[in-house]
C-alpha cells in the first residue's frame, strides 16, 4: 500500500453559478478514517465530489500527491482514488456480477488479459459485503439495501488506496449498517486504505472515525479525534440543536443525546 496524499487548498465550488464551498483547506490524514458530518446542504457531498474531480472548482486546488487531480490521467487516478457517491445508477438489466466486475476496469488496459487476480478481488468483494448470493441476480430487482452493498463491493473490487464514499449507510437497517462500517474499518486496517465517508448518525460517525470533520456553511468548523469535535457546542452550532454529549459506555466515545420537546424525564412538554 501506497501513502497516497490528498489535500485541498483554499477550495471554492458550486452548482450553477451557486457557491457551497468557501475557501475550504483540509489534508485528509493518510491511512485513516474520517467521516465529514453537518447539516443538510452545509457542502458535505459537494466537497466529496470535488476531492474525487466529479466537480470543477471555482478557486483552489484538490491535490494528488502534490499534483492536481485535474492534471492526472483518468484511468491513473480510478486506480488510485475511488469514489461511491449518493444514489449511483446502474445500466439497466446488468446483474451484480458484471456490476462488481467494473471496479476492476481501472487496472486493465485496452488489450490486457482477465487474470486470476481480478476475480479475487471480485469474490473477496462479493463476500466482504455478502453479496456472493445475489451474484447472478440484476440489479435493478434487488432492494434499496441489497443494492447499496452491490456499489460497496464494485467500489472494494476497485482496490483503491483511497476510498471516498457518500452516505454508504445509506438505505441500510441499523444490523447492515454496522456491518458496513465494520467492513470499512476491517479494510482500513487490513490494508491502510484511506477512507473518506459522509454518515448523517452523530454517534456511529463518532465511534467510527479516527478524525471527525463538522461543515457547516461549506466550511469546515471543526476538525480533529471525535472527542475533542462532537461537543454540546459544536451540536448547537453546525445542526442548531440541544444536546448532551456523554461517554459512550461500550465505545467510550462520544454519545449525543439529542434534546427535544417531548420524553424528557420529569417535565411535561409545552
Amino acid at each position: 500500500m501506497t501513502d497516497h496524499t490528498l489535500v485541498a487548498t483554499g477550495l471554492s465550488a458550486g452548482y450553477d453559478g451557486k457557491t457551497i464551498l468557501h475557501g475550504l483547506d483540509l489534508a485528509i490524514p493518510t491511512g485513516r478514517i474520517t467521516i465529514i458530518v453537518g447539516a443538510n446542504a452545509c457542502g458535505k457531498s459537494t466537497f466529496l465530489r470535488t476531492l474525487s474531480r466529479l466537480l470543477v472548482p471555482t478557486k483552489g486546488h484538490v491535490l494528488l500527491d502534490g499534483a492536481s487531480i485535474h492534471r492526472t490521467p483518468a484511468r491513473q487516478l480510478a486506480r488510485t482514488l475511488g469514489l461511491l457517491p449518493q444514489a449511483p445508477i446502474a445500466p439497466e438489466g446488468i446483474t451484480v456480477a458484471d456490476l462488481v466486475s467494473r471496479g476492476r476496469h481501472p487496472h486493465k488496459s485496452l488489450f490486457s488479459r482477465w487474470t486470476r487476480k481480478d476475480d479475487e478481488a471480485i469474490d473477496s468483494a462479493l463476500a466482504a459485503t455478502k453479496t456472493f448470493d445475489l451474484a447472478e441476480r440484476p440489479v435493478d430487482e434487488l432492494s434499496g439495501g441489497q443494492r447499496q452493498r452491490v456499489w460497496i463491493a464494485m467500489a472494494l473490487a476497485q482496490e483503491t488506496d483511497i476510498l471516498l464514499l457518500d452516505e454508504p449507510t445509506t438505505f441500510l437497517d441499523i444490523h447492515h449498517q454496522i456491518e458496513v462500517l465494520d467492513l470499512l474499518t476491517d479494510l482500513n486496517r487490513a490494508r491502510g486504505t484511506t477512507i473518506v465517508m459522509v454518515l448523517h448518525d452523530l454517534n456511529l460517525a463518532a465511534r467510527y472515525a479516527d478524525v471527525l470533520v463538522a461543515m457547516t456553511g461549506g466550511q469546515i468548523h471543526a476538525f480533529g479525534p471525535p472527542g475533542e469535535v462532537l461537543t454540546e457546542d459544536m451540536v448547537r452550532t453546525v445542526f442548531g440543536l440541544e444536546s448532551r454529549v456523554i461517554a459512550d459506555p461500550l465505545s467510550h466515545c462520544p454519545m449525543m443525546l439529542p434534546i427535544g420537546r417531548h420524553r424528557m424525564a420529569g417535565h411535561e412538554a409545552a
